[in-house]
């Protein structure tokens, strides 16, 4: 299995009511149909963010070399006023843009860059907000939903990829009924320029396991499973195969020239990896039976990681999880299983 993120090259958000203002070194990116009490300063907020077309071509072409894939647009909340149920579209954008210098506390204001009337310094949007294609990827959240967006958004990268349409990055909006609403609706995420761990991503996965192997499964929850090749410092964009080894922690005794306990086992197709954050303990990359499978050979068990989405200078720890065939699952999160990722 493989999840690569790639990083925006530009983003930032557009103001109805704020129409001259440049937002494009704001640390967030707002969505919203932000009203004041008396509705006079009625505003809409939308978002703009775009992903290098080279570095997703190269990723779809070069790497995922063929094999089906998924791609999603995520961004991480930061704040929000929320009604019960609401969506949030993303459009492929039909006209360049440039993103600017602003913020929202300047003062003057930046009008430099993109704004709600214009795309360019020199250049407005054919339709005022952004003019996009219509053919949107969407998102629908309920009160009890993780308000983080994770949205399906293969399509549009394939026609980008395909240059089917030109890749000038998402708009995400709401829906026009509900950007003409009364009602608030704020959603604040975090933007690049955030300096946090939660800079917006297009992350693709693909299923790259292979499983064939004459070791023994392991089938009950009595093993060990260590990562051998662990190292405690990796550079910053290191693609890396880690190797796990198995074994019984109680075998069976045997006639042997060798140690029982040296016998090394197979975690059993059912195995797969995630990766945590250390400090925070949030899941970078969570466990996905299709797209997070461990690999195994006659050697043993394995998995690749790609670096290049992680962000530098942070403790990262290896979760593994095991389903045996007696539908048992066994979880291993050894604290001593964590690495440092370095600039």
């Amino acid at each position: 299995m493989a999840v690569y993120k790639i990083f925006p090259e530009k983003d930032t958000f557009i103001s109805k009511y704020r129409s001259t203002q440049n937002f494009g070194r704001d640390e967030i990116l707002e969505i919203s149909n932000e009203t004041d009490i008396t509705a006079l300063n009625a505003d809409v907020n939308r978002a703009l963010i775009q992903f290098p077309t080279s570095q997703i071509t190269d990723v779809v072409t070069n790497i995922i070399s063929g094999s089906a894939y998924s791609a999603s647009l995520r961004l991480f909340l930061a704040n929000a006023t929320l009604p019960i149920n609401y969506t949030i579209y993303a459009y492929p954008v039909s006209q360049s843009w440039d993103m600017g210098l602003g913020k929202s506390a300047d003062t003057p204001i930046t009008t430099i860059g993109c704004t709600w009337i214009s795309r360019t310094l020199t250049s407005n949007w054919a339709t005022t907000g952004s003019s996009f294609i219509n053919t949107p990827a969407s998102q629908s959240f309920s009160y009890i939903d993780n308000k983080d967006i994770n949205m399906n958004t293969t399509s549009i990268v394939n026609s980008w990829v395909s240059s089917s349409i030109p890749n000038n990055g998402f708009l995400l909006k709401l829906s026009s009924s509900i950007e003409d609403s009364t009602t608030p609706l704020i959603t604040k995420f975090f933007s690049m320029d955030s300096h946090t761990i939660y800079p917006p991503q297009l992350e693709l996965k693909w299923d790259d396991s292979y499983y064939n192997t004459t070791l023994t499964q392991i089938t009950t929850s009595d093993f060990s499973a260590v990562i051998s090749n662990l190292q405690n410092t990796f550079p910053e964009g290191t693609t890396y195969t880690f190797t796990l080894r198995a074994r019984d922690k109680f075998p069976a005794r045997a006639f042997s020239t060798t140690s029982v306990y040296l016998v090394p086992k197979a975690l059993p197709i059912t195995t797969y990896w995630a990766l945590k954050d250390a400090k925070t303990e949030e899941m970078v990359i969570d466990f996905d039976t299709k797209n997070t499978k461990v690999s195994c050979n006659n050697d043993g068990n394995y998995f690749k990681l790609y670096m290049n989405g992680l962000e530098p200078e942070r403790y990262y720890q290896i979760v593994i999880k095991t389903i045996l065939s007696n539908g048992e699952t066994v979880v291993i999160e050894d604290p001593l299983n964590y690495f440092k990722l370095v600039r």
